[in-house]
C-alpha cells in the first residue's frame, strides 16, 4: 500500500513563523538585559563613584527653624482696647555652629563679658562646677585616678561605659572644694553666665544671651565688634506686657526661663526651642498656638568642613494672631472697684474674721461671652502686717462654695421635671419634724402658711424645697416621719442640677477648671440640705451658667473668653482682618417645658420686686427690669486657715439676669465665709449685684451712638485703659489658696 505524500508546501510557512518568533524573543530578552545592565551600572556609578560628592552636597544644605524674635499676638478686649501687648527691646544673641569648639565659645564669652554687664543670678552650683572643670581640666583629672576607676569597673562587671563615665563625673564633682569654687572671680562669673546661655540652645539656632536691660551703650559696643565675635549678633527682641490687672489673662515665660519642664516634651515635639516664650497660665496658655506665631526658616549652606558659608531665608516667619477677648475692660474695671469696696467694707463690719475673698461673674446668657470676671482676695504682708488686695479672677472657676438658696430655682425645675410638683403646686410651709430633727424656713420658724412655687421662690422657702426632695424620694411629709428616701433621690436631684451647669464643668476655654465637691451623704438629711444649696459646692462660674440657662429659656451655653481671631494690625490704628469669629456652643437643653422655665423666671422676678422679695429692697427701684435669687449658706469653714477649720460661718451668694423680658446679661456674686454670726445683717452680695448691674446699663447708655456701640467698634484699636503694667519678668502677687 502506498504511503501518503506529505504536503511540504504547508510545512514551510509554519517553520518560518516559529523561527521568526524565537528571534524576536531573543532580541527582547537581550534588550531587557542591556537596559538592566545600564541601570545597575548607573546606580553603581552614583553610589560608589559619586556617592560621597552627593552626600557632601546634601550636607551643605540644612533647613532649620530659626529662633528669630517673632512678635506674639496682641490681646484685646471686646471693644478693641489693648489688654496685652509687646514692647521692643535690645537683645544680644549667639548662634553656635556645628564646628565651633568649646575653647572658642569661652573666648567669645570673655570678649562679651568685657562689653556688657551680665547678671549672674541664674548661675547654678552645677554651672560653677562645670565651669571650674572647664578652666582647670588637669586639676580635675587628678581628682579621680585611672586605678580608682578600674577598680570600679572590676567591682561592677559588665557595666556600660556610659555608666562608668557618669560615676567618674560624679566623683570629680564631689571632690571639688568650696575654696576651689570660690576662686572663680566676679569676671569669671560673668563669663560663665554668658557661656551657659550660649550652650543652652541648638546648633544654627540663635540663642538670646541678654535681652533684659540691654543699654544702648552695650548694644552699640557689641554692634561695633560683631566681626570680632563669631556667631554674636545684635537684634530686637519683644517683652510681653499686661496692661490690665486681670490675672485670668495669664502670663508667658521669659526667654531665660523658657519652656516649663513639665511641658518640655509637648512643646519640643511641636518645633519649639527650649528657650521659647510660651503661655504659662490661663488665656495665654489656652491659646498658645494662635498667639505664638511662626519662626522664620533658613537654609544654611555649609562647606565640606561644616562651616556655614551662606544663609538663605526660605520663610520669613509670621507674627502670632491677635485675639479679641469677650471681656469689656471698662465694665471689668468698674466691677473690680465695686467688689473691692464692699469686700473691705464687709471685712470691717464685724464678725468677718474669716472673710478674705469675693467673686463676681457677668456673662451674656445667649452667647456665653464672659463680659466681666472679678476675683479679689485679701492678703497680708508678713513684715508689716498690712492687708492688700490681690487679683483672684481665676478663683471664679478654680474654687467652689456652698451656694445657699440661689439653687432653689434648680430644685423647682427638677421637681417639675420629675413630676414631684406641677406649676402652681402648693405646700404648707411649717416647722418640720423628720427623723428626730427639726427644720424650718428662716422667715417662718413656728407658723403654718400655704404657698405655691412662686411664693416659695420669692420668700425663699426652705420647707417648700424640702417637700420637693421628699416627693422626689417617694415620701409625703407627716410630723415625726422617718427619712427613708428612695435610692435614686440623690441622683435625680444632681442630674437636674447638672443639666443647668451645677456640679459639672462649664466648658470655659481656660485651663484649671474645677467642678466642686459632691460627696456621699452622711445621712439622708444631707439630701434635704442639697435642695437648699447647703451640701454640694459650686464655682461662681457654674452659678453664672446656671442662671444663664434659666434666663435664655433652658439652653446651657458654654462660657468663653475668646471672641475673635484676627491677623496682626498693619497700621497700628485698626485691627487686622478677621480670621474667625467664635460661635456660641450649646452644651444641652434642660428637660423642662418653656412654661416651667418661665414660671421660675417669674419667681426670680418676684425676688426683685415682690412685696416679700428677699432682694426687693435693692432692686425694686431699678430703672431697668431684672430678676434673680439670693442665697445664704450655713457652712463650716475649711480653707485656707486650717487652724480655724470647723467654725460655723455664712456664705453670701446672689445670681440674676437683666433685662427680664430679653436678658442681655446674667451674673453671680459669691462672698465665702462672710460672717461668723447670723445675727449680723449681711447684704453685701445684693449691693455688689445691684451696683455692677447699674454700671453695665450706664456704660451701655454712655456708648449709645458712639463707635464703641457700633458693630465695627472692634476694628479700631483703643488705648489701654489701665496705667498698671506687668512685665513678663516681674513677679506677680500670689494668692494663698
Amino acid at each position: 500500500m502506498r504511503k501518503p505524500i506529505q504536503n511540504k508546501r504547508n510545512q514551510k510557512p509554519k517553520a518560518k513563523q516559529r523561527a521568526s518568533l524565537t528571534f524576536r524573543m531573543n532580541v527582547l530578552f537581550f534588550s531587557i538585559f542591556l537596559l538592566f545592565s545600564v541601570l545597575i551600572f548607573r546606580l553603581g556609578y552614583l553610589q560608589i563613584v559619586k556617592g560621597e560628592d552627593y552626600v557632601s552636597k546634601l550636607a551643605m544644605m540644612e533647613e532649620v527653624k530659626v529662633n528669630t524674635s517673632v512678635p506674639r499676638g496682641r490681646i484685646y478686649d471686646r471693644n478693641g482696647r489693648i489688654l496685652v501687648d509687646n514692647v521692643p527691646e535690645n537683645a544680644i544673641t549667639y548662634t553656635k555652629l556645628p564646628t565651633t569648639k568649646t575653647e572658642e565659645m569661652v573666648k567669645i564669652a570673655e570678649s562679651l563679658a568685657a562689653l556688657i554687664d551680665m547678671p549672674t543670678n541664674r548661675v547654678t552650683a552645677r554651672d560653677k562646677e562645670d565651669f571650674w572643670i572647664l578652666l582647670n581640666a588637669e586639676e580635675a583629672k587628678e581628682k579621680v585616678t585611672t586605678e580608682e576607676m578600674n577598680k570600679f569597673r572590676q567591682a561592677n562587671e559588665g557595666i556600660e561605659e556610659k555608666e562608668v563615665n557618669r560615676e567618674y563625673d560624679k566623683r570629680v564633682r564631689a571632690r571639688i572644694t568650696e575654696e576651689e569654687l570660690a576662686s572663680l572671680t566676679e569676671q569669671d562669673m560673668e563669663v560663665l553666665a554668658i557661656y551657659r546661655e550660649m550652650t543652652s540652645g541648638y546648633n544654627l539656632s540663635p540663642q538670646i544671651i541678654k535681652s533684659e536691660n540691654v543699654t544702648d551703650h552695650e548694644f552699640a559696643l557689641v554692634s561695633e565688634r560683631l566681626s570680632e565675635l563669631p556667631g554674636v549678633n545684635t537684634t530686637t527682641d519683644w517683652k510681653r506686657v499686661r496692661l490690665a490687672p486681670v490675672a485670668v489673662l495669664g502670663r508667658t515665660t521669659t526667654p531665660n526661663k523658657g519652656i516649663p519642664k513639665s511641658q518640655l516634651d509637648h512643646y519640643l515635639a511641636r518645633g519649639y526651642s527650649r528657650n521659647d516664650r510660651v503661655g504659662e497660665s490661663y488665656f495665654e496658655a489656652q491659646y498658645e498656638e494662635l498667639l505664638q506665631g511662626e519662626k522664620s526658616v533658613v537654609k544654611n549652606v555649609t562647606n565640606k568642613k561644616g562651616e556655614v558659608v551662606e544663609t538663605l531665608t526660605t520663610y520669613d516667619g509670621e507674627p502670632g494672631k491677635d485675639l479679641v477677648t469677650t471681656l469689656d475692660i471698662e465694665l471689668q474695671q468698674k466691677a473690680e472697684e465695686i467688689v473691692e469696696k464692699y469686700l473691705l467694707e464687709a471685712k470691717r463690719s464685724g464678725s468677718a474674721s474669716l472673710l478674705d475673698r469675693a467673686f463676681y461673674v457677668m456673662m451674656d446668657p445667649k452667647t456665653g461671652e464672659i463680659l466681666s470676671m472679678v476675683g479679689k482676695k485679701i492678703e497680708y504682708d508678713e513684715e508689716t502686717g498690712e492687708r492688700y488686695l490681690v487679683d483672684y479672677s481665676y478663683g471664679n472657676f478654680t474654687t467652689a462654695y456652698e451656694a445657699g438658696s440661689t439653687v432653689k430655682g434648680a430644685t423647682v425645675l427638677t421637681g417639675y421635671r420629675e413630676g414631684a410638683i406641677q406649676i402652681g403646686s402648693s405646700f404648707i410651709d411649717e416647722r418640720l419634724y423628720i427623723g428626730g430633727v427639726e427644720k424650718s424656713s428662716v422667715f417662718n420658724r413656728y407658723g403654718r402658711m400655704s404657698m405655691n412655687d412662686l411664693a416659695a421662690l420669692e420668700q425663699s422657702s426652705n420647707v417648700y424645697m424640702f417637700k420637693i426632695a421628699l416627693s422626689l424620694g417617694g415620701l409625703t411629709y407627716y410630723p415625726g416621719m422617718g427619712l427613708n428616701l428612695g435610692n435614686d433621690t440623690l441622683q435625680k436631684m444632681r442630674n437636674g442640677y447638672n443639666q443647668m451647669g451645677l456640679g459639672v464643668r462649664t466648658g470655659i476655654d481656660l485651663p484649671g477648671e474645677t467642678i466642686g465637691i459632691a460627696t456621699d451623704p452622711n445621712n439622708p438629711g444631707n439630701i434635704l440640705d442639697l435642695s437648699i444649696g447647703q451640701f454640694d459646692t459650686y464655682t461662681p462660674l457654674q452659678l453664672a451658667q446656671y442662671v444663664s440657662t434659666i434666663a435664655n429659656g433652658g439652653y446651657r451655653i458654654q462660657p468663653r473668653m475668646l471672641k475673635e481671631i484676627r491677623n496682626p494690625s498693619t497700621d497700628g490704628e485698626t485691627m487686622g482682618a478677621l480670621v474667625e469669629e467664635i460661635e456660641p456652643k450649646i452644651l444641652n437643653r434642660i428637660d423642662n417645658t418653656e412654661q416651667e422655665i418661665n414660671r421660675v423666671k417669674e419667681g426670680f422676678r418676684r425676688v426683685y420686686i415682690g412685696a416679700k422679695g428677699s432682694a426687693a429692697r435693692y432692686f425694686r427701684d431699678a430703672p431697668y427690669t431684672a430678676a434673680g435669687k439670693t442665697g445664704t449658706a450655713e457652712v463650716k469653714y475649711y480653707d485656707p486657715e486650717k487652724s480655724k477649720s470647723g467654725i460655723d460661718t455664712l456664705n453670701l451668694v446672689h445670681v440674676g439676669f437683666a433685662p427680664y423680658e430679653n436678658p442681655e446679661v446674667a451674673y453671680a456674686v459669691v462672698l465665702p465665709w462672710a460672717t461668723t454670726s447670723s445675727n449680723v445683717p449681711q447684704y453685701y452680695n445684693n449691693l455688689i449685684a445691684r451696683k455692677i448691674l447699674d454700671a453695665y446699663f450706664e456704660l451701655k447708655e454712655k456708648r449709645a451712638g458712639t463707635d464703641i456701640s457700633s458693630s465695627t467698634a472692634s476694628q479700631k484699636i483703643q488705648p489701654a485703659l489701665s496705667e498698671e503694667v506687668l512685665n513678663e519678668d516681674e513677679e506677680e502677687e500670689t494668692v494663698n489658696e
